[in-house]
């Protein structure tokens, strides 16, 4: 979270500057391909983390709950 303080800093002007200098280096054509892929990429994190989350969930559920055996 401390990485991303230097955005609060950020006006108008300066993202401004910044979406136009994005626009010159990939062009008008290939902003929205890159953004499709993006936003694959994150569906498919998103995906990825809630199967896990599944995956713990159910072992949490199909695991016996731990009993005090003290042999005695």
């Amino acid at each position: 979270m401390n990485n991303l303080l230097f955005l609060q800093s950020l006006g108008a002007p300066e993202i401004i500057i910044i979406a136009v200098l994005i626009l010159l280096l990939f062009g008008g054509k290939k902003i929205p391909e890159l953004m499709k892929g993006l936003g694959k990429g994150i569906k498919n994190f998103k995906e990825g983390v809630k199967g896990i989350e599944d995956d713990i969930k159910t072992d949490d559920s199909s695991t016996p709950a731990a009993t005090n055996n003290t042999g005695k």
